[in-house]
């Protein structure tokens, strides 16, 4: 097998969360670009989505879906699924955040993280993996964040969901790899996007500590996140599952 061959999707059909904006948007083009049959990208906004796929081209398509809203999870991996014959890949990307001093947090702020970028995550994989099983092969990719790894102010509720996140991607390793399913997660470090530019929120003393601790000097671009889940949709990662890649430009070694 050529090397090259190894790092195409050719042939794979993809569904990413999330995926009409931001990083889930980066990661759809990376993956039309390296091959893949089809990407599905999913999201609650259906005008964002119908501009997305008008960039990404005639191999993307979307289907309007609210991850919150589990009970709906079934029904939008077994259209894809039935439409396309098969599920090879999937991209656990849609999550929210919220910047608040935590004795501000209340049940509610709490509660809809949670809702969003765990229990929506967990619900998809489950109905995906469903069809995946069926198939004996799969690779999930599930996207945390550097706020799993260690403490940043004033993101309690996010971080929480981001390190359930990070320790159901492990635990889903155990379950799912006799399953042929790969289960592998990325945690993008401070990546130009609009929902980093909502927690900076104006708050320049916060925007240069994170570049100070930055190796490189710079923010990430969501290519940079895009080209980590080709390689862990890819062949080029088949043996590997279980890992949490940190794409952030040195940020998490912490000097």
């Amino acid at each position: 097998m050529k090397y090259q061959s190894l790092f195409s999707l050719t042939n794979k059909i993809a569904i990413i969360t999330g995926g009409g904006s931001g990083l889930g948007f980066g990661i759809a083009r990376a993956f039309i670009k390296t091959g893949a049959e089809k990407v599905i990208i999913t999201g609650r906004r259906q005008q964002v989505l119908e501009e997305a796929c008008k960039e990404l081209g005639q191999r993307s398509d979307y289907i309007v879906h609210d991850v919150t809203k589990t009970g709906t999870h079934e029904k939008v991996a077994a259209s894809v699924a039935g439409r396309y014959g098969r599920i090879d890949i999937l991209v656990n990307n849609a999550g929210i955040n919220q910047k608040k001093e935590t004795l501000e947090v209340s049940d509610k702020d709490f509660n809809e993280i949670i809702q969003t970028n765990l229990n929506g995550l967990f619900a998809m994989t489950r109905e995906t993996g469903k069809f995946m099983a069926e198939k004996g092969r799969g690779s999930i990719i599930n996207v945390t964040s550097m706020a799993a790894l260690y403490g940043i102010p004033n993101v309690a509720s996010y971080t929480a969901s981001k390190s359930g996140v990070l320790g159901l991607t492990r635990a889903l390793v155990t379950d799912l790899s006799p399953l042929g399913i790969r289960v592998n997660s990325i945690a993008p470090g401070f990546i130009e996007s609009p929902m980093l530019h909502q927690a900076f929120n104006s708050d320049e003393e916060r925007r240069r500590r994170v570049l100070e601790r930055t190796p490189v000097g710079r923010l990430g671009t969501p290519e940079d996140v895009a080209y980590a889940a080709v390689y862990l949709a890819s062949d080029a990662s088949k043996f590997i599952t279980g890992i949490n890649l940190p794409v952030d430009g040195g940020n998490s070694i912490g000097f």
